[in-house]
């Protein structure tokens, strides 16, 4: 049987600026990442993310980025290893406390955009990370872009991890994404995007955009929540994964 966990990056709305349509996409999905404040989300949405999160039974888990709001925490910085530590514990923390007050079980930590990106190839940065997660709750898994140094930091240092795949962006020969500012980063036709997931779980394979096969696990595949279509899509993908023999379940299950 095979298993993957379905995220979505959430809890990104500021002030009076709403972004995405969490309510609806939290009961669709098996973990949450909860934007912590530093490129997106404020006090009050992390505690409304939080309980909805509750509500919903979806698990919950921190999304820590450089703090970046103008930016949206895409925008590279050139940070030190106790920066990159402190401000990861930071993030953590505040969402930690409010799923403690809340009475929920903080499960899981993925970076967020630039951050996430880079700390794919710097592992370095990744051990920063891992540090600070690893001293706030060894127990958290880590949540990282499939075959990445993120990843292996993590397994490196002894916590449990979860390989990240994405269903609508392109991949390059290394195994990294895209840029965002590269033609065919995205993929814009749903069908396939499916297909190339479905292709990920059972073969365990993915067409780099250079056209050549590449190695991939996917133990969670990245859904967005604040597209136009989102909504929609991640009820197409989950029963296109229903239907393929797919279960689709939290990532202590996955992660085991």
């Amino acid at each position: 049987m095979y298993k993957v966990d379905l995220n979505s990056d959430l809890g990104e709305s500021f002030g009076r600026y709403t972004i995405g349509s969490d309510d609806r996409i939290i009961p669709l999905i098996t973990s949450a990442n909860i934007a912590c404040g530093f490129h997106a989300s404020d006090p009050v949405v992390m505690m409304k993310t939080v309980n909805m999160v509750k509500e919903a039974g979806t698990g919950a888990g921190a999304h820590p980025g450089y703090p970046d709001l103008m930016g949206f925490g895409r925008r590279n910085m050139n940070i030190s290893h106790e920066e990159a530590k402190a401000y990861t514990l930071y993030q953590i923390s505040a969402l930690g406390g409010m799923c403690k007050a809340a009475g929920v079980k903080l499960s899981h930590v993925k970076p967020h955009g630039a951050m996430y990106n880079m700390a794919g190839k710097d592992y370095e940065l990744s051990k920063a990370i891992c540090e600070a997660i690893k001293e706030y709750d060894p127990s958290l898994i880590v949540m990282g872009l499939a075959g990445s140094q993120m990843v292996k930091a993590a397994r490196d240092m002894g916590l449990k991890t979860a390989e990240e795949v994405f269903a609508d962006r392109a991949y390059e020969e290394d195994g990294s994404l895209v840029a965002r500012s590269k033609p065919g980063a995205m993929i814009e036709d749903e069908d396939e995007a499916i297909a190339r997931v479905v292709r990920m779980i059972k073969e365990g394979k993915v067409q780099a955009i250079t056209g050549n096969d590449i190695d991939i696990k996917a133990d969670s595949v990245c859904v967005h929540g604040d597209g136009e279509k989102a909504l929609l899509f991640v009820e197409k993908i989950r029963k296109a994964l229903t239907d393929e023999g797919i279960e689709i379940c939290p990532l202590e299950e996955v992660c085991r």
